[in-house]
């Protein structure tokens, strides 16, 4: 029970560390300050982040499958044209466990960008507007969902 509760503990401080770092480089302020920011970031929108993790989740498999079937089939293809005489088995291992490392490591920075463009989207949209350097198409999004929320609280 205690290993599980350690567990656990470990996982919401690996996630807020993560969610903290991404305030700091968007706001540029201390760490326990973006630690701060980060968890009622989260806990105002967490409708949101839980629907992202889930899609994130999805996303990842995908990518993970994609990745390494892709480069099994490739070393094989390869392997079959170089050698056909030789077993491709054992360099089809050697390529799933390759592509696994390098699908692992894809995708974590893949989620971390979504993470980090998730806080974007929502300080832009806290902060009831958008500087310079936000794209134009996300800069006229948020303004609609802004709108539209100070229309809904008017009714």
């Amino acid at each position: 029970c205690v290993q599980c509760c350690i567990w656990c503990f470990e996982k919401c401080i690996k996630f807020l560390n993560k969610n903290a770092y991404i305030q700091i480089a968007l706001l540029g302020t201390n760490f326990c300050k973006s630690a701060k920011e980060a968890f009622f970031l989260i806990a105002r929108n967490f409708l949101r982040f839980g629907a992202i993790a889930a899609l994130s989740g999805i996303i990842h498999g995908i990518g993970f499958v994609c990745i390494m079937s892709g480069t099994a089939v490739a070393g094989y293809l390869y392997m079959q044209e170089l050698h056909p005489d030789l077993s491709p088995f054992m360099p089809c291992v050697c390529f799933l466990f390759v592509s696994y490392v390098v699908s692992k490591l894809f995708m974590n920075v893949f989620g971390l960008a979504v993470d980090t463009s998730l806080q974007c989207f929502l300080a832009c949209e806290e902060m009831d507007g958008c500087g310079d350097f936000v794209p134009s198409t996300l800069r006229n999004f948020v303004k609609k969902k802004i709108e539209g929320k100070g229309e809904a609280d008017s009714d």
